[in-house]
């Protein structure tokens, strides 16, 4: 037979015996309380930091569509501005069916030559007595601001879907990469001022190393928007490739190097390509590394057009890599950078004494933005 359980124990008060259970109470409603409701309480919790940094994206955006507005008007512009760039904040792009590849990249090149046409000619017809160096830097400046709304949209919407569905997994995952947009946005806030003011930004370093080394030679045009000297470097004939300076251009690297080797019948000894690259966590601004391959980036048609070169003439690809963080990449150059330009260019000439011999062709091209950056 069980005994009953007494109602005290002994040698314990009562009053301490009913705080006892009181507080057993409140931990047993406490856990049944957050077990209901805690999901519930953190979503929130995220939610509440995500709007937070939604608010700052939102000033952002405002902020880069008012600079492009005063961009606009200070270089002429008249008419309907505000609506105008409200339209053009909205542009995107339709990449083509990939289901079948064949042929995929001229599809592509097509539709970017279509859309950067497009663009020049909008703001041609905004400000018509701007020069063709101001309106490629009000292009890069209508792309930074165009970015920003694009960041901003999609942040809201999964903002917005997941206070709609209360989904934890939806709020999770944009609050852990909340930090990383929020970087991103304030490298493109920056990259705003530089193409207002033309100023060079980190992506224009293979364009600088380029420049030092072509100086004070005479070049010509050799793809559109896209210049070649003629360089005596170590004792080899070098070819230096660079978008035309000093607007916001990127020129067509892969085209001018098909049209060079075009040019050589093939008699190249080795391409030697300079672009920045994205550094890792820990490592320095402005460091230098070798790679194999065809360093330009982008959505892949230059760099398709110099790789389907390479099965047939054989001729080997060299890179030199100078790391950057990625908002350095969009923002005003820094000092760091413009001291490894120096220092790529010794990369280069050790790498023509390892890799060809006095009197060989070679071609190096200098990848990047040119905005601020001249021949």
């Amino acid at each position: 037979m069980l005994l009953p359980m007494p109602l005290w124990l002994p040698g314990l008060p009562t009053g301490d015996l009913t705080d006892l259970l009181l507080s057993a109470l409140l931990v047993m409603a406490s856990m049944a309380f957050f077990t209901v409701f805690g999901q519930k309480i953190q979503a929130w919790m995220m939610l509440r930091q995500v709007a937070r940094s939604l608010d700052k994206l939102k000033m952002m955006r405002d902020e880069g569509r008012s600079i492009a507005i005063r961009a606009l008007r200070e270089a002429g512009a008249g008419g309907d501005v505000v609506g105008r760039v409200d339209r053009f904040l909205e542009h995107f792009l339709i990449e083509p069916e990939a289901m079948d590849p064949a042929g995929v990249v001229w599809k592509l090149e097509r539709i970017l030559d279509v859309r950067e046409k497009k663009f020049l000619d909008e703001i041609r017809r905004i400000a018509p007595e701007a020069g063709e160096e101001k309106v490629h830097n009000l292009e890069g400046l209508l792309e930074a601001a165009t970015a920003l709304n694009v960041l901003y949209k999609v942040v809201r919407h999964y903002y917005l879907l997941g206070k709609k569905t209360s989904s934890i997994y939806i709020i999770a995952q944009l609050q852990m990469l909340i930090p990383l947009l929020m970087k991103t946005a304030r490298a493109y806030a920056d990259a705003l001022m530089a193409f207002r003011k033309g100023q060079p930004i980190g992506d224009g370093i293979g364009a600088l190393v380029a420049a030092k080394l072509m100086r004070g030679r005479p070049y010509k045009r050799v793809a559109e928007g896209t210049i070649v000297a003629e360089v005596e470097l170590e004792g080899r004939r070098a070819f230096v490739v660079k978008a035309e300076g000093p607007g916001a251009l990127v020129g067509r690297p892969g085209e001018a190097v098909r049209k060079l080797v075009e040019e050589l019948k093939g008699n190249v000894k080795a391409i030697i390509f300079v672009d920045a690259t994205i550094k890792l966590e820990g490592e320095e601004t402005g460091e230098i590394a070798d790679g194999i391959g065809v360093a330009i980036g982008g959505p892949g048609v230059e760099k398709f057009k110099v790789e389907e070169l390479l099965p047939e003439l054989k001729i080997p690809v060299y890179s030199v890599l100078i790391k950057e963080d990625v908002s350095e990449a969009i923002s005003p150059m820094r000092k760091k950078l413009l001291e490894s330009a120096d220092r790529a260019i010794e990369r280069i000439k050790a790498l023509l004494a390892e890799t060809t011999e006095e009197g060989d062709n070679v071609i190096i091209v200098g990848v990047g933005n040119t905005m601020g950056i001249g021949q």
